[in-house]
């Protein structure tokens, strides 16, 4: 039986340069780090640290300008981009802070867009996106649409689409910066039970707060890694 990796992401010297005239931008500056299977983990920094650059990369959505990025085994930088679309879209869920939900679809066809887009079975997947939306609570709104829900229903049905392929990992922005302090706990408590059931979550914020409801933080100023 072949054993498994117990890494499933990391990044060597990774550098991502932006070229504004003569000036060089450093949005990542040589970082280093590996996240292993079911971490729970927060990538902390204040706004302009490259927290959103850093997403991109370890997402697979930008490419760095340098170094390497090792996703599940593989080193992406070697991948043309249908291969990364692939890999990205199997492996890796993703979950946002203004929830990225299309307003003219159901609940349910929102969570099972994901599936569908790679040829999956309709009804299958729709049986998996309601037993995912039944799991979180949601199962009582899956006819609704976006504008019907409230911001915590919007960021369940958000992660419950991160899960319909069953990804490696969860990759959450500020899941929790358009919801109040309450509902914002609800969901650092799902992410806690996913985390419980076997997934990597990684949470990329600039709350202090969030980070006591995580395992390990990871903080980054001025595109580097400081802890």
């Amino acid at each position: 039986m072949a054993k498994i990796n117990p890494e499933i992401l990391r990044l060597e010297k990774v550098f991502k340069i932006y070229e504004m005239g003569e000036e060089k931008i450093f949005a990542l500056n040589s970082v280093d780090f590996t996240i292993k299977r079911n971490d729970f983990i927060s990538i902390l920094g204040p706004s302009g640290s490259g927290k959103s650059t850093l997403l991109s990369v370890i997402g697979l959505l930008d490419e760095p300008t340098s170094g390497a990025v090792y996703f599940d085994g593989v080193e992406t930088n070697s991948l043309n981009e249908k291969e990364r679309a692939h890999l990205r879209g199997k492996k890796i869920g993703f979950v946002f802070q203004t929830f990225n939900l299309i307003p003219s679809l159901t609940v349910l066809e929102n969570v099972s867009i994901p599936s569908l887009l790679y040829g999956e079975d309709e009804d299958v997947t729709n049986q998996r996106a309601i037993v995912i939306l039944d799991d979180i609570g949601m199962k009582e709104r899956i006819f609704h649409y976006p504008n019907q829900l409230s911001g915590g229903q919007r960021q369940r049905a958000a992660i419950a689409r991160s899960l319909i392929n069953n990804p490696e990992m969860i990759l959450a922005d500020e899941p929790t910066g358009n919801l109040d302090l309450k509902t914002g706990q609800d969901v650092l408590s799902m992410f806690q039970k996913l985390h419980e059931e076997g997934k990597t979550i990684l949470i990329i914020t600039h709350d202090q707060n969030i980070t006591k409801s995580t395992e390990k933080t990871i903080r980054i100023s001025d595109g580097k890694i400081i802890g």
